[in-house]
């Protein structure tokens, strides 16, 4: 089964990342193991865990990559006319989410164990799809302040989610 030397780490890794969100999006987080990953993509278990600690380090980088999906597509939604943006914004937001609902279902149904903290590259895609969402808004909002507008951002994102 293992094909050891075939792919690279990184290559290796983009695989993993495809399989586990092709898993995800055929049957929900319920469906996605280290062991569907690893055979789906013709190498063993331990293979994997060379490359993510653990399952939910495979879905944090998996839900790191839908946060960077999305950050993408209101980026191409916020290149319109100012007073459009927010808008755009939302209908690009709501088709990102309707297009993949599973996927979408996995950041915010995946919970880590308490002993895990959220890495600080994943901290920081947040934080640059706050920022990328708020300067989009900014020509809306010329007499709010940035930090006045990455909180607004900041409680919309909440009001959402919970």
């Amino acid at each position: 089964m293992a094909r050891r030397s075939d792919h690279a780490p990184e290559e290796l890794k983009r695989l993993a990342l495809e399989a586990a969100r092709a898993i995800v999006m055929e049957e929900g987080l319920r469906g996605l193991t280290v062991r569907r990953v690893a055979e789906r993509i013709g190498y063993a278990p331990g293979t994997l865990y060379n490359l993510f600690a653990n399952l939910d380090a495979l879905i944090v980088a998996m839900n790191g990559e839908t946060l960077e999906r999305l950050a993408a597509a209101l980026a191409a939604a916020a290149t319109g006319a100012a007073m459009e943006r927010p808008r755009a914004l939302v209908d690009a937001y709501f088709d990102f989410v309707e297009s993949e609902p599973r996927l979408w279902t996995v950041l915010f149904g995946h919970r880590l164990p308490e002993r895990l903290a959220l890495p600080d590259w994943y901290r920081d895609s947040l934080a640059r799809l706050v920022e990328g969402a708020a300067a989009a808004l900014a020509p809306a909002m010329t007499s709010w302040s940035d930090s006045a507008r990455r909180e607004a951002v900041v409680a919309l994102w909440a009001s959402l989610h919970g």
